[in-house]
């Protein structure tokens, strides 16, 4: 029995030998080394920025009045192109001035915090409580 479970073990190395090499020579087979490089003749191409700060590239075009308004209008708020809300979450906010005009010498609307010598001394007491937490 010994000896048998020896010529497995030896027969397995031989045919896992073989494998590797089948696997080898498939690999030399498959593999293919480039040297030359190109485009893809059936993939579509994309154009390439020039560069926005050179010279001789802005010379040849003139500006255009129809695109830099449109970039303008683009670049204003909602509030300046549309005259109604165009979404729901427009709606939120489209009428910001306030109701009332605020006046903050009016004290009827406005409480300002006041201090005296109590609200001082209380203030003191709580920011040291709090430091000591």
């Amino acid at each position: 029995m010994a000896g048998h479970q020896k010529e497995k073990a030896i027969a397995d190395e031989v045919h896992q030998n073989q494998i590797l090499r089948e696997l080898y020579l498939k690999e030399l087979r498959t593999q293919k080394l480039h040297t030359q490089y190109h485009v893809n003749p059936l993939r579509k191409v994309h154009t390439i920025a020039r560069k926005p700060m050179s010279w001789h590239d802005n010379l040849e075009e003139p500006a255009d009045a129809r695109f830099l308004n449109l970039i303008h209008h683009a670049a204003q708020g909602p509030r300046m192109k549309y005259p109604e809300t165009q979404t729901e979450s427009q709606e939120i906010g489209w009428d910001s001035e306030p109701l009332v005009n605020p006046q903050r010498d009016d004290h009827r609307l406005n409480h300002f915090r006041v201090y005296n010598d109590i609200t001082l001394h209380k203030a003191k007491m709580w920011s040291l409580r709090d430091d000591h937490k």
